[in-house]
């Protein structure tokens, strides 16, 4: 019976999603909207004509996903809120790489290393949203 309630207190992709969440709240607050770097502005150009606020919108965006991730996160025994909180952590890292090849592709040629990056992340976010947490350790498979 310990195991069970130990699982239940800690979650490997609970624990994801409070992390990742809380990266992307800073991310957004303190790397866009507070200090905006001249690449990241660069390479979103033609998204934030499109964008009423521009960067500073974008911001928040990172901020609200990454809250709304770190509140799933917390939340034990919700899997649809937790899935929500995986698609908050997908989606702003999937419109970067999205928009990070495109201007790659087009006007500014040194955001294909952003493109990549936030394209694997993208990727492994998706991944560990499938993946299941370990049986506590009383049910694992013992090495011979």
């Amino acid at each position: 019976m310990r195991g069970v309630a130990a699982r239940r207190r800690f979650s490997h992709r609970r624990a994801f999603l409070i992390t990742v969440g809380l990266g992307w709240a800073g991310y957004g607050g303190l790397g866009i909207v507070g200090q905006p770097r001249y690449g990241t502005a660069r390479g979103l150009a033609d998204l934030t004509k499109l964008v009423p606020g521009g960067l500073n919108s974008l911001g928040w965006m990172w901020v609200g996903c990454g809250v709304l991730a770190a509140l799933a996160g917390l939340l034990i025994n919700c899997p649809r809120f937790q899935a929500l909180g995986y698609v908050s952590l997908a989606v702003p890292a999937g419109l970067w790489a999205g928009v990070f090849s495109a201007a790659a592709a087009s006007s500014y040629p040194p955001a294909v290393g952003s493109a990549c990056g936030w394209g694997a992340f993208t990727i492994g976010v998706v991944l560990v949203s499938g993946m299941d947490d370990p049986p506590p350790p009383h049910l694992r498979k013992r090495a011979r």
